[in-house]
């Protein structure tokens, strides 16, 4: 495997282990808390897992457009909420509840955008370690006093 195909390995490995730990932290979310706090964590929770999802299928893709696409894709589930078939798939499914909800909360859409930032500025922060440190490794090293 070389140069970019690496890449996108390791990114491909990192967005699915970012995956895992946004679950895992949904779940803590509400394990500890309920109500408000709990649904808009969870809100925000939604996006960043799609934004991970995203980055896992796409991983030469961009911050912005991954987090773009995980704005999109959640308001899209939420605006479906509006026509009432997730709240009939719902009724026959878990897991469409899981994914699609049930019914329209318009303060969800701006609880998908925090979660959206969130998983833009986490990617940016990460493609910018990573830069510097490949920076680093391909600096000259400086001699030291044992080579002298």
């Amino acid at each position: 495997m070389r140069g970019r195909g690496r890449r996108a390995y390791r990114t491909r490995f990192v967005a699915a282990g970012a995956a895992a730990v946004t679950v895992a932290a949904g779940l803590g979310v509400r394990a500890v808390t309920d109500g408000a706090p709990a649904k808009y964590a969870g809100d925000a929770l939604y996006t960043v897992l799609i934004c991970a999802l995203v980055a896992l299928c796409a991983p030469r893709a961009r911050p912005l457009t991954v987090a773009g696409t995980g704005l999109v894709l959640s308001w899209a589930v939420e605006l479906l909420q509006l026509t009432g078939l997730p709240a009939e798939l719902s009724r026959h499914s878990a897991v469409a509840r899981l994914v699609l909800g049930s019914t329209f909360n318009a303060p969800d859409l701006l609880w998908y955008a925090v979660g959206a930032a969130a998983a833009w500025g986490v990617h940016t922060a990460a493609l910018r370690g990573v830069r510097a440190m490949a920076a680093a490794s391909r600096a000259p090293v400086p001699p030291t006093s044992a080579s002298r």
